[in-house]
C-alpha cells in the first residue's frame, strides 16, 4: 500500500474521531484508491498514532461502505457500487429534506449569509475545476441547516452515509457541478423567505442530481 509522503504526523493525543476523519477524507479524495489494501500498522505510522484508533476507524469506515474487511485476510478500499450509492443518496436526501423543512424560518441572518458565501465559493471552485474546494463548500452549505437544527440522530445518519455519496459526488463534480450552483441558490433564497414547503423538496432534489448509475468504475 503506497503511503503519501510528506504528510505531517498528527498529535499523539489525536482523538478517535480525528483518525476516522483523516482516513475517511483520504478515501473520499482519492488518496487511497478503490481496491487498495489498507494496513493498520502503516496507517498508524502515517498518522503517528497507535493501531487501536486506526482499527476502530476502519470498522466505522466499513459501516459507511468505504472499506471492505475480509476476515483473516485484509481490509481494502471498496469499489463504488451504484446500488449502494443510490441507497445512501436516498437516505441522505430524505434527511436533508427533513432538516430543511424543520429549520426553515428559524435560521439566523448569519446562517443564510454563510450559506450564500459558501455557494459563491462553490461556484468559483467548480469553474476553476478545484474539486476539493467544491466539495468542501458544498458540504458547508448543507451542514449549516443541519447544525442549526441540532437533531443528533439525523446528524448521525448523515455521518454514516455521507462519505459514500461524497466519494461518488467527487466524480460528478469533475464533469459538471454548475447545475448544483443554481439549485443551491434556489434553496437558500426559499429558506431566507421562510418558505419551508418550497425549500424542502429542493433540498431533496439536490441530492438526486447525482446519477448513481454513472459512478461505477470501469
Amino acid at each position: 500500500m503506497p503511503i503519501p509522503s510528506g504528510a505531517a504526523a498528527v498529535d499523539r493525543s489525536l482523538l478517535r474521531d480525528d483518525v476516522y476523519r483523516r482516513l475517511r477524507d483520504a478515501i473520499v479524495d482519492g488518496t487511497f484508491l478503490p481496491g487498495e489494501q489498507l494496513k493498520d500498522g502503516e496507517l498508524a505510522d502515517w498518522l503517528g498514532v497507535s493501531r487501536t484508533p486506526v482499527r476502530e476507524a476502519l470498522l466505522r469506515l466499513g459501516g459507511s461502505g468505504l472499506v471492505v474487511a475480509l476476515p483473516g485476510r485484509s481490509t481494502r478500499v471498496s469499489t463504488i457500487d451504484p446500488q449502494a450509492v443510490r441507497d445512501a443518496r436516498d437516505v441522505i436526501a430524505a434527511m436533508h429534506e427533513l432538516a430543511v423543512r424543520q429549520i426553515t424560518g428559524r435560521l439566523s441572518d448569519d446562517d443564510i449569509d454563510r450559506m450564500r458565501a459558501a455557494n459563491r465559493r462553490f461556484a468559483e471552485a467548480v469553474t476553476a475545476g478545484d474539486i476539493g474546494a467544491a466539495l468542501d463548500a458544498d458540504e458547508e452549505i448543507h451542514r449549516i441547516p443541519v447544525a442549526a437544527l441540532g437533531n443528533h440522530a439525523l446528524a448521525a445518519v448523515l455521518d454514516q452515509f455521507d462519505p459514500l455519496v461524497r466519494r461518488a459526488e467527487r466524480l460528478r463534480f469533475t464533469t459538471d457541478g454548475h447545475a448544483s450552483v443554481e439549485l443551491h441558490a434556489r434553496l437558500i433564497e426559499l429558506m431566507a423567505a421562510g418558505d419551508a414547503q418550497g425549500a424542502a423538496p429542493v433540498a431533496f432534489d439536490i441530492w438526486h442530481t447525482l446519477p448513481a448509475d454513472d459512478t461505477a468504475e470501469s
